[in-house]
Parts: structure tokens; sequence; C-alpha cells
């Protein structure tokens, strides 16, 4: 896996706050979950991966776990950052919160603003996944790409159309959901093609 040295891009703080909105609580329950499960494995002190959720319909904002983690074993709300906007162009990311957001909210912020049916993005990393995408007949992008780039953003672009689990070539996967149940439905999926290669 690729050694993380931080975010790729410049982070624009419009509010230096403690992101508030009751669904954090649900959002640190899956990343508990992910940690236990294996999906957010901890490498040199990091836990690899990122989950966020749309905050209204309509609107690119979302909350998003902050950059340079520990392990997701549990968190509290400032470990969540609120993400305003993204300028692709300049990779800059506007954001309200005390750290740093996740190393991939270009990623999750283009997501949110191609498919206006996704309210929740959660991205983990588990081998097995990866490498038997073929096997389980999943998206995925054409080649590697460095985690936190424009390329990278560019393949899952390319792969997304209307798939809800997308595997990112040699790096990990994107786990989508929709709805009002939208964090449960993307954290059941991943944990459902974990169990399958089980």
């Amino acid at each position: 896996m690729e050694e993380y040295v931080g975010v790729k891009f410049k982070v624009e703080f419009l509010r230096k706050e403690i992101p508030s909105d009751p669904r954090i609580e649900q959002l640190s329950y899956w990343c508990r979950k992910f940690h236990s499960s294996g999906l957010t494995p901890v490498i040199n002190g990091k836990s690899m991966g990122n989950l966020s959720f749309r905050l209204r319909e309509g609107v690119e904002e979302f909350i998003t776990t902050a950059s340079g983690l520990g392990p997701k074993e549990s968190l509290g709300a400032e470990c969540f950052v609120k993400v305003i906007g993204c300028d692709l162009g300049r990779k800059i990311v506007y954001a309200s919160g005390l750290r740093e957001p996740s190393s991939e909210s270009i990623l999750h912020c283009r997501i949110y603003e191609i498919r206006e049916d996704v309210n929740a993005i959660f991205h983990g990393h588990n081998s097995a996944i990866t490498k038997q995408a073929d096997k389980l007949g999943l998206a995925q992008t054409k080649e590697w790409h460095p985690y936190g780039s424009i390329e990278l953003v560019k393949a899952v672009e390319e792969v997304l159309d209307k798939n809800d689990f997308i595997v990112m070539t040699d790096h990990g996967f994107i786990s989508l959901g929709r709805g009002g149940k939208a964090m449960e439905m993307a954290g059941l999926l991943a944990l459902q093609k974990k169990e399958m290669l089980e």
C-alpha cells in the first residue's frame, strides 16, 4: 500500500469549529465497524480509508473523517470535518473544522457532484476485495493512481456510472450509499463484499 504523506491539496478553512450534526454519531459507528472488520487497516499508526455523508440534497457539502487519524475505533466529533466545496482545477478544498479533511476529499466531492443519488461514500482497504474484483464482477479502475490525486479522481469518474461499489486498482474500494439510509447501505455493501471472500 502506498505510504501516507498527508493531503495533496490546499485546505482553506472558512471556519475553525467542530462540525455539528446528529448523523456524526452514525458515521462514527461505521468508522468503528470498518476498523473492527479490518476495512480501515492501521499502517504506521495511521488508519487507512475515509468515510463521509452528504449534508443535504442538491449540494456537495459533506462531513468526512479528518486526515491522518489513528485507529478509527473511537472518534469524537473533533475527528470529523465539514467540506464546503472543492476547486478541482486549483486543488483547493474549502472546509470547516479543527483538522485537515480526508486526503480523498476531492474524490468524495466529485462523486457527490456527479451522482446526486449518493448520500454516503465509504472508502476502505481490503486486499482480498482488491485482488478479486474480477471474480466478484466489480467495477474497477483501469490502472493504479496515487491516493489523493486528480488522476485517481478521473479514473473513478470513468467507471462511476450507476455503480455503487468500485475497486480502485491496487489501492482500495469505495462503497456508495443512496437514499435515507445511505450510511447503512454503504457500510453493509462493503461488509457483504468482504464476507463473500471469507
